[in-house]
This record gives structure tokens, sequence and C-alpha cells, in this order.
């Protein structure tokens, strides 16, 4: 590949399209808003001058809804030898294709994609092209996909250092709707309760709802176009997680009966929803992907100023410990945290002496 053309200069078009320069590829932009895309040129993306003819491939990047309408419009006029999207959901751009009217020829000539990664912020400020490093990178290829453009579709995926992964597009739709689109809305669901709540109710906010509510800060506008698309599998999943939640509540009124059975009652459900959470919790992929690693936590208060991050990490070094996971807890009105090294079982005792020895506070 030695041209692309990147159409929406987002975080994802503008990630890809830095990946891309990066690599050597000569790519072009454009957005609807052209402001956008003289952004993503000056942060050294391409060009936002238009390609004097057909590129090798061209990078669909815009909302889902508006997917099938830009392809159609590049392909009508032959702006490409090939063409994929990265729009988060599969199934229903190529059956709006085919609805335009495209033939099997034409349509042959594109795949659809979807990088999973992304920020809480969006726009072309917000990319990097680091973005997709070790990602999954979906593609949904069919039998009719051309192995040209099957191939170009795995060279921008190695070009942006992503992992290829390749599935049925409406299998993609209700895995992105389970572990993606599903997540967010609870997310938000959680944080709105959060909204009107007292403030030394909000004060005492921990790790733990930091966690639940993080992806609550995305961009609405953003999601309004991501959940249009894949409205009905989000919504199945919905129903389940309401049926479990009225389930949950039937079993919290019970704990507060004065009836012992009912107490027993209530106490089971809710043992049983703690029970399932912890079955779906270890399915999670561990680092790298691989299966989920069971670590042992050593905690370390440590001050908030410059320096003490790098120099906990050199002393673990030092002590021969590889860290394979961080977390920090900030105290409340205090400029200190307590910082979570996870490591593997034996390491444990190893780095608690050595951080000891060197003077770390060590917290049990």
């Amino acid at each position: 590949m030695r041209t692309a053309l990147v159409i929406g200069t987002g975080l994802i078009g503008t990630s890809a399209a830095l990946a891309l320069t990066a690599r050597g590829v000569q790519v072009h932009l454009a957005d609807h808003d052209p402001e956008q895309a003289r952004t993503a040129a000056a942060l050294g993306a391409g060009t936002d001058a238009e390609p004097e003819g057909p590129v090798d491939l061209a990078v669909v990047a815009v909302p889902p809804a508006h997917v099938a309408a830009t392809l159609a419009v590049l392909m009508r006029r032959g702006a490409a030898r090939g063409y994929l999207d990265v729009a988060s959901v599969k199934g229903g751009p190529r059956r709006e294709l085919q609805a335009l009217g495209l033939d099997a020829a034409t349509l042959a000539a594109y795949i659809g994609t979807h990088p999973m990664s992304g920020r809480e912020k969006s726009g072309p400020l917000a990319g990097t092209a680091d973005l997709f490093e070790g990602r999954p990178w979906v593609l949904t290829p069919d039998r009719d996909t051309d192995t040209e453009v099957l191939n170009l579709a795995l060279e921008v995926i190695a070009f942006c250092r992503a992992v290829p992964v390749v599935m049925d597009a409406d299998a993609h739709d209700r895995a992105v709707a389970l572990v993606s689109h599903m997540p967010h809305l609870v997310s938000n669901l959680v944080a709105a309760r959060l909204e009107h709540a007292e403030e030394t109710a909000v004060r005492l906010c921990g790790q733990g709802i930091r966690d639940v509510t993080r992806i609550a800060a995305s961009e609405p506008e953003m999601w309004i176009d991501i959940l249009s698309a894949n409205p009905g599998p989000v919504a199945d999943l919905l129903t389940d997680v309401a049926a479990d939640l009225d389930e949950t509540v039937r079993a919290l009124r019970a704990l507060q009966s004065a009836d012992d059975d009912k107490r027993v009652g209530g106490e089971r459900g809710v043992r049983d929803v703690l029970r399932r959470g912890n079955a779906g919790q270890v399915r999670v992929p561990g680092k790298h992907g691989a299966a989920p690693a069971v670590y042992e936590s050593v905690v370390v208060l440590i001050d908030d100023q410059p320096g003490q991050l790098a120099k906990i990490f050199a002393d673990a070094g030092r002590a021969g410990v590889n860290i394979e996971d961080v977390r920090i807890e900030h105290a409340t009105g205090q400029q200190a945290g307590l910082m979570q090294l996870m490591v593997v079982p034996q390491s444990a005792p190893v780095l608690t002496a050595a951080l000891r020895e060197r003077g770390w506070s060590i917290r049990q």
C-alpha cells in the first residue's frame, strides 16, 4: 500500500492516518468539517489535499449511520482499489450497501472492520499513532470479498500494530453489544445515580466507583450514533440485565424480612448473583489476551509528588520483580495514595522485603 484516503478525521480516523503516515503511506484526509481535516493534517496525519487519482485503499471512519452512503459515493466514483470502514457495527452497513443497489462485483472491493480500541476523548486532537497497538482489530470478510482487499486490510492492521481477528459480521455485532455497548449504558446508569446525590456521599467515592463509571465520561453524541446502529442486541442484553436486577431487588427486600425463611431465600439470591459475577469476571482475558492469571497485591503508601512512581518501579526492578499490573487509590484530603503492585504470588514476599529495606511503607 502506497496511498490511502481517510474519510473522517475523528479519533479513529486520525489515529489510523497517523499510523499509516508513519509507515510511509501517502495519506489524504477528508471530513465533512474541513477544519477537522486541516487539524489532522497539522498533526502529521497526512494532507487535506484531494488525491489526483484512485488511491490503494479508502478508509471510512464516519459514524455508523453514514458508513454505507459514504462508501457508495466513493465506490461509484472509483476512488480506490479497496474500501474498508472502521465502524463499531458491521452487519448493517453491508446490508445497506446492497439496498443502495451496488452490485456484487463492486461490493467485493469492500470489507467491514472494527478496531477494538478507543478513548473517552474524541476528535483529531485525541488521535495517536499507537492507539491500536496490541488491540484486536476485527475483520468481517464474506465469501465474495476480494483477496486483494483482505490483504490491504491486513496491511493496515499490521501498520497499526493491532491483532487481526476474523468474525462473521452479525456475530461481531452481538459480541460488541455484550462487551462494549451494553456495559457502556450500564456504566452511565450507575454514574447517573451520582448526578443529584448529596455532596457528602459523592466525596466518599473510591476506586470501585471510578472503575465502574470511567467509560461514562465518553461523548454522548458519538454513543447515540453507535447505539442507533446496534439497538436490537443491546436491548436484548439489557432485558436480561433488567431481569437479574428484578431478582436481586427481591432478594434484597427479603433480607429485610422478619421471616427467617425469607431472609435465607434472600441471602441465597444475593449469593447467586455474586457467584455468577465471579464466574463471568474470571473469563475476562488477562495480560496480553492470555488466560487470566492470579496475582498477589503488594500495597505501598506513596506521596503525591514527582518521581515517586519512577522510584518505586526502579526499586522493584533492582529486586528482580516484574510488576504485572498497577492500581492507585488516592487518599481523600491527603497528598498521598495507596499503590497496589500486582505480582505473581512467589514474587510478593521478595518485593515486600526489598521495598521495606528501601524505606517504603507497606500496608497489609
